[in-house]
């Protein structure tokens, strides 16, 4: 007599195919990888996610809700610009780098090597690495308005640099550079931030 059929947990379903995501990317990540991933039948998961790129939304919004959202969690953290954009290039450095996970940025990552077929997503994925910067460029903008940075600071083309700098620690960090070396990049670019603020 066959067994009863393994109850679906949509949950580790999610959790599942984000690490595939965040492994191969959006593209390279095909629906038999997803099966392969998820353990379960392709009509499965169109039946429990709708698509393909739904289920990839879902899982985008999985890991900003945890290993991603450690840009929201330091710039709000902070009394200080300083202090927040110190923390959030360290906790990028260590959520880029962490053992047992993929490396990099799951919404830097997912959009590399993307053809036009997949522009939806790839206009997705655009919008919510500019909200980050915008998140980054509000931040220094409160710090220069509460008298922390000179008034004459371009806190966009600050904020700019630092969304840089976070988006290539990503890939940084996906070729495998070490976390050393990654974590001795912030000192040099927190120059920046330390040459904008207000001296006594």
């Amino acid at each position: 007599m066959a067994g009863r059929p393994r109850e679906f947990d949509r949950d580790l379903a999610l959790k599942r195919a984000m690490t595939a995501f965040w492994e191969r990317g959006y593209e390279g990540t095909s629906m038999a990888s997803l099966v392969d991933a998820l353990g379960i039948a392709s009509a499965r998961i169109y039946a429990a996610f709708g698509s393909k790129e739904q289920l990839f939304r879902e899982a985008v919004a999985l890991y900003e809700a945890g290993d991603g959202g450690f840009a929201t969690r330091a710039l709000a953290g902070e009394h200080s610009a300083r202090a927040a954009v110190e923390r959030l290039l360290r906790d990028a450095v260590t959520i880029y780098t962490r053992r047992g996970h993929p490396h990099g940025c799951l919404v830097v990552s997912a959009a590399t090597n993307c053809t036009v077929e997949n522009d939806g997503v790839l206009d997705w994925l655009a919008e919510h690495r500019r909200q980050r910067t915008r998140s980054i460029i509000d931040r220094l903008q409160a710090a220069k308005d509460g008298g922390e940075l000179r008034a004459d600071v371009d806190v966009a083309a600050l904020g700019d640099y630092y969304a840089t700098l976070l988006h290539g620690l990503s890939v940084q960090a996906r070729d495998g550079v070490s976390r050393a070396r990654l974590l001795a990049m912030i000192d040099p670019a927190m120059a920046a931030l330390d040459a904008a603020r207000v001296t006594a």
